[in-house]
């Protein structure tokens, strides 16, 4: 199999409900995610040596990922406290993210999976990371 992968970056806020840690606290992150795509099946229209355009890919990944998510909070729809603060964020006119789960590094990654798998795109894995040092994957 043949794959390709392309790495993305967004700022984003967030604090993780219920969390025992300082990560409850509310704080950012400079996010970088990885994302891996195969050619089994090829592509429709595309040359079985090529899984996809890379520019094609950076174009999707622009709109289904870095433009939603980038400099917005990252709000767990489950918990009273973030809607709290989306709710306050957006009357201001601010940007929110909503997710239906917290906004862990491996949440993210199996959420962005499903996005892109559901737009149609060959993906086998999503890796996504807070800091330099931690990476959370996802593979179905």
């Amino acid at each position: 199999m043949l794959t390709v992968s392309k790495t993305v970056t967004f700022d984003a806020a967030h604090l993780l409900t219920g969390h025992g840690g300082q990560c409850r606290n509310l704080h950012g992150h400079t996010y970088r995610v990885t994302v891996e795509l195969g050619n089994v099946p090829p592509l429709e229209g595309q040359p079985e040596d090529m899984v996809m355009d890379f520019k094609e890919l950076k174009t999707v990944l622009n709109e289904e990922i870095v433009g939603p998510c980038d400099h917005a909070f990252l709000c767990d729809t489950q918990s009273e406290v973030e809607c709290d603060i989306a709710a306050t964020l957006r009357r201001h006119g601010l940007r929110v993210y909503d997710l239906p789960h917290r906004s862990t590094s491996e949440c993210l990654a199996a959420h962005f999976f499903q996005k892109l798998h559901d737009r149609g795109l060959p993906v086998t894995a999503i890796s996504v990371s807070e800091t330099p040092e931690s990476v959370a994957t996802y593979r179905p």
